[in-house]
């Protein structure tokens, strides 16, 4: 059972959440690492990292960290308490301006509690990352034109033997670049033999 303090802190970070935002879990600081100021409440929710640190005399700030911004998690045990590292993206995308790279280090969390906030922090970012790669691959796409397979889409055996050549080329180089994994590139190149 939390003490009614760390009860009444969680209160005011579900208060924080938008309308059909989740908090998944969250970790609260121990009270050795908050001497010189208030607890420190962490929590992760189904669309974003976010921190309420209190003041020492009142008030407090919110620090929060999508998961599409998130790149990386790390976790450090230590004997008396845990830290949870996020780093960000430098990257902008439709929904966000340009986003400067940077990491936010959450110190002397409690370890169960910090174990779980990186739990979760691990499964978006791995979640994402798969996302982006998804992303990339069809964007890449969408710049060439598509990869267009097939017998009438090459122009005949004679121009589809050159054509089928490039495209066997661009898949080899999405390959090399990982935007596509090695059954699609045999798949493709399949399907470039066929219909030679």
């Amino acid at each position: 059972m939390e003490s009614p303090r760390i009860e009444a802190v969680v209160e005011q970070l579900r208060g924080l959440l938008v309308p059909g935002e989740t908090l998944d879990t969250w970790a609260a600081e121990r009270r050795i690492f908050a001497l010189l100021h208030r607890r420190l409440v962490v929590g992760a929710t189904s669309g974003r990292v976010v921190a309420l640190r209190r003041g020492l005399f009142g008030g407090f700030r919110v620090e929060d960290l999508r998961w599409q911004d998130l790149q990386d998690a790390k976790l450090d045990v230590g004997i008396l308490g845990a830290t949870v590292t996020l780093t960000a993206l430098n990257q902008s995308d439709l929904a966000s301006a340009e986003r400067a790279a940077g990491a936010l280090a959450f110190k002397g969390l409690r370890k169960e509690q910090a174990q779980s906030l990186y739990r979760a922090c691990q499964a978006q970012e791995q979640a994402w990352r798969e996302k982006r790669r998804v992303r990339d691959l069809e964007e890449l796409r969408a710049r060439s034109g598509g990869l267009q397979l097939g017998a009438s889409a090459l122009g005949g055996a004679a121009a589809g033997s050159d054509g089928a050549v490039e495209r066997l080329k661009a898949a080899k180089d999405m390959l090399a670049s990982g935007l596509i994994t090695d059954a699609e590139y045999e798949a493709i190149k399949a399907k470039l033999v066929s219909g030679l």
